[in-house]
């Protein structure tokens, strides 16, 4: 279930003994007139609780320069040509909505596909996918692999079909894992 809420600003994230993300704490807006004349929140006293499990960063976004990457500090994104190499609002800035990201990560897939066809290919530092995986499941031991989200997919649809519908969503994380489990 997605819930889109507006004016509303989350300031403090609650977790659990195992360091698992259980809530959030928001606190609700105004809009206000700036001196420039523009709409802006402000935050009021009021507060409430929200009972997650997952939590996704997309308010407020700046981009973060990164070493030996080139970046626009006005702007706040990767100067790009044609989205070169970068994706989303690293490559625009904070615009557009969820789906203006796969018109503009197709633009730069297409890009690095033309350029490997040229030669060009870029080299990374530590090409072994192996080093990639150690360091996921270092920060994440909880681990979803690419073979298991297909394994879920089949699930979801599965369940779907027994319901007249075209997919049943798995929601809640413990739930997954549990599927997951039984194969």
């Amino acid at each position: 279930k997605l819930t889109l809420r507006f004016l509303v600003s989350p300031v403090e994230l609650r977790d659990n003994a195992g360091g698992e993300v259980v809530g959030m704490k928001l606190v609700r807006n105004e809009l206000r007139v700036s001196d420039d004349g523009s709409l802006r929140p402000r935050p009021t006293e009021q507060y409430e609780e929200l009972a997650v499990e997952l939590v996704f960063r997309s308010v407020g976004y700046r981009g973060v320069a990164l070493p030996d990457v080139p970046f626009h500090e006005k702007w706040g994104i990767v100067p790009n040509e044609k989205g070169l190499y970068v994706s989303g609002w690293i490559k625009r800035g904070p615009s557009g909505v969820i789906g203006t990201n796969k018109p503009c990560a197709v633009e730069t897939v297409e890009r690095m596909v033309e350029d490997a066809g040229k030669g060009v290919l870029l080299e990374p530092s530590l090409p072994d996918p192996a080093a990639g995986d150690a360091l996921v499941r270092e920060r994440q031991p909880r681990v979803v692999t690419f073979d298991a989200w297909r394994r879920l997919d089949a699930l979801e649809l599965e369940r779907g079909k027994a319901r007249g519908r075209p997919r049943v969503k798995l929601t809640a994380l413990d739930e997954m894992l549990e599927a997951l489990s039984r194969g």
